[in-house]
């Protein structure tokens, strides 16, 4: 999964400047210190930040609490208002779903073994 921080870095600098706001206010409204702020608006630095960090400025901007979230993974972000997505659960039911296809393909494995194995037995019992 490919993460976008330069899209990041826009969402958040457009909305700072609807709000009128300097990137100290932000830092202060947020909770996150300047320097991870100044980081981010500016995209000086592209480092793995928590899911909090980018929830905490989402929230601060009066978006979604997943709107950045969900624009550093280029997705649609979720209007405000909306119930948030259980990210946790998205990736565990994708998951599940591999792990029953991998299932089913060790099990057709295991079929077509047999039946090789059958095979060289009558070869062999046949004189072939």
């Amino acid at each position: 999964m490919s993460e976008d921080w330069a899209a990041v870095a826009k969402a958040i600098n457009e909305r700072v400047s609807e709000l009128g706001w300097k990137q100290r206010e932000l830092a202060e409204r947020s909770q996150v210190s300047q320097a991870i702020v100044r980081e981010i608006q500016n995209h000086t630095v592209e480092r793995k930040r928590s899911d909090r960090t980018l929830e905490a400025l989402a929230l601060a901007l009066g978006l979604h609490p997943q709107h950045l979230l969900a624009v550093l993974h280029g997705r649609i972000p979720p209007a405000l208002g909306q119930p948030r997505e259980d990210m946790e659960d998205a990736v565990s039911a994708r998951l599940a779903v591999i792990e029953r296809r991998l299932s089913e393909i060790t099990e057709q494995l295991a079929d077509l073994r047999t039946d090789v194995a059958e095979l060289v037995s009558r070869d062999r019992n046949s004189g072939v």
